[in-house]
């Protein structure tokens, strides 16, 4: 019996050829995991596999405790970055990191993305901060990752991408795409003028559509 079912395996795979399309990933670029919890551990994208060679039974179910139960491939590098956020953070069910362009621009500029859209720091619950570069293949880096993040569902890692969470993977990929979008209007915006940003607090909402 699989720790992880083949809708499981299914569901990471599709939203990995999505973030493929929606040109939030290219290459081997970013993983994917949801959160396994009668097992104790996840469920993630193999490391140094393209997406459109990818099939389901390529997932690898991982232990909180970094051990490999099932699959025939080595987990992504950042395996330990997902342990170390699901440990802080018991609410998350799924991360999705992607490297998108727009985030990037923010990321490489230490700038955090602002609400300059609704629809984002609905998702994001207020502003996505920037966590300076630190090789991210290690438990250190998540834990210190997660601290800056806080209870918010977004961060950007300077010089390498962005990292998005949710209760379920649909949840964590839409923020990942409005986040994008967010980061592409505040750089657009900034061209021009002052973007007008909201405060996520003074909104008195907390659903996006």
């Amino acid at each position: 019996m699989s720790y992880a079912s083949f809708v499981q395996r299914e569901e990471v795979l599709r939203y990995c050829r999505l973030s493929m399309r929606y040109g939030l990933n290219f290459n081997t670029q970013g993983n994917i995991s949801i959160r396994l919890p009668e097992h104790n551990a996840i469920l993630v994208t193999p490391t140094d596999l393209e997406y459109d060679l990818m099939t389901p039974d390529d997932m690898v179910v991982v232990h909180y405790d970094g051990s490999v139960l099932e699959g025939s491939r080595e987990p992504s590098s950042e395996v330990t970055v997902h342990n170390a956020v699901y440990a802080e953070r018991p609410d998350v069910q799924a991360i999705v990191h992607t490297e998108p362009t727009y985030s990037n621009v923010m990321g490489v500029l230490n700038r955090p993305i602002e609400g300059v859209l609704i629809n984002m720091i609905i998702y994001t619950r207020g502003p996505v901060p920037v966590m300076p570069f630190a090789q991210s293949n290690n438990t250190e880096f998540g834990k210190a990752m997660a601290a800056v993040m806080g209870n918010r569902n977004g961060i950007v890692w300077g010089n390498h991408g962005l990292l998005t969470v949710g209760e379920t993977l649909r949840e964590a990929f839409k923020t990942t795409v409005a986040v994008e979008s967010a980061a592409k209007v505040q750089h657009l915006a900034s061209l021009l003028g002052r973007p007008a940003v909201l405060d996520y607090h003074t909104l008195g909402l907390d659903h996006a559509h």
